[in-house]
């Protein structure tokens, strides 16, 4: 490898490469988790809040193996990852239906769960058996909320995580470069679920949502990771939705995605077409994602 390339959103130098490349020659024996601790003791690679960013490492590793460039030991025990979680049980949720106005519900208790595991359970329980595309285990930084009424019963189930990597649409609006990209996209969080129960039609609702998490996102996820989110994004199905809600709350939409995905390496594999929005929380938000 003579010239730097882009690896789980990091550039990497010949020289960063040949670290790993001995790394990896010098310790046969050592497991997957014990090198990519090692290699991010070596690199310093940390989240904001000063955690290894030890699964990053691995996943670095594994595309590097995957190309040719390194041999990895074998994986010494399954991976828990997103396809081999088994899918919850289902829960007894109350059929009642919750109709009405906004002022009917009373004051509504919005909490992030992320870091509590009966929340995330719940949250899991709810996408899983009544969201259209279901669960999966996020990847990276997230924030999971849940939606009580005043009655304590569950209302609504949101979800926010890691930026798409790339999005014609919103880069073009954005305006950064690539490089620029890499450095900021953290910068972004993706709405990737957003769930109203079905027994709950409460007009409004959803617009309202949208807005009391677009004003205390920021501060949760500084809280959380270490650093500020500057801009929201999500991508509604066409054929599904009309994207409504977030017309209402005042997200911009930006344009079409081409339907592909991230995984069509040959361009061939097509996907729905989903209309991309974005939501600014800061008027400065294209200074900050462009520095």
């Amino acid at each position: 490898m003579t010239e730097s390339c882009l690896l789980q959103g990091r550039r990497i130098e010949p020289a960063q490469f040949l670290q790993v490349r001995e790394l990896v020659a010098e310790h046969p024996q050592w497991s997957r988790y014990r090198l990519s601790r090692e290699l991010c003791a070596l690199w310093d690679w940390r989240t904001p809040t000063g955690q290894w960013k030890d699964m990053a490492a691995r996943t670095l590793m594994i595309k590097m193996a995957a190309r040719g460039w390194i041999q990895l030991p074998e994986r010494r025990r399954p991976s828990p990852n997103r396809h081999r979680l088994a899918p919850p049980p289902e829960r007894s949720w109350p059929r009642r239906a919750v109709t009405g106005g906004l002022s009917e519900l009373g004051p509504l208790e919005i909490t992030e769960v992320s870091g509590q595991a009966p929340g995330r359970a719940e949250v899991r329980a709810a996408l899983a058996q009544f969201h259209y595309l279901g669960y999966r285990t996020p990847v990276g930084e997230n924030l999971q909320y849940l939606v009580h009424g005043q009655s304590g019963r569950l209302l609504a189930v949101v979800a926010f995580g890691a930026a798409a990597w790339k999005c014609a649409a919103r880069d073009q609006w954005i305006g950064w470069t690539a490089r620029q990209r890499e450095a900021r996209l953290s910068w972004i969080a993706n709405n990737h679920r957003f769930l109203i129960l079905p027994f709950v039609t409460v007009r409004y609702l959803a617009s309202h949502l949208l807005g009391q998490l677009a004003r205390r996102l920021a501060t949760d996820w500084g809280q959380k990771y270490g650093h500020p989110v500057v801009l929201l994004e999500t991508f509604v199905e066409r054929e599904r939705f009309a994207g409504t809600c977030y017309r209402a709350a005042n997200w911009q939409g930006l344009g079409p995605t081409r339907g592909r995905s991230r995984q069509d390496r040959t361009r061939s594999l097509q996907v729905p077409v989903k209309e991309v929005y974005a939501y600014p929380l800061r008027a400065d938000f294209r200074q900050e994602l462009t520095r």
